[in-house]
């Protein structure tokens, strides 16, 4: 099982966190893993940065996380635990 935890406190949330949470939703749903992926918010993980929201996947963490660059870290991130 893959965890994916998205940091949902104030700073992140202001730095676009829900359309995160989105993006990981409707990819899990659309491919059907949810057997496979868990998706769950967390408040403030301690990471904060000025770029963008900080995610984990299972124990890697992943900081300046952005609606722009969430597709590559999807790719190259969980995709690979996926196989």
């Amino acid at each position: 099982m893959i965890e994916i935890k998205v940091c949902i406190g104030s700073s992140c949330f202001l730095k676009q966190a829900p359309k995160i949470v989105d993006f990981f939703n409707e990819r899990i749903k659309e491919l059907q893993l949810e057997n496979k992926v868990t998706l769950s918010g967390s408040f403030c993980a301690g990471k904060c940065n000025r770029i963008g929201v900080t995610v984990f996947v299972n124990d890697e963490v992943i900081i300046g996380v952005t609606p722009e660059n969430v597709v590559k870290l999807w790719d190259e991130k969980v995709v690979p635990l996926l196989k």
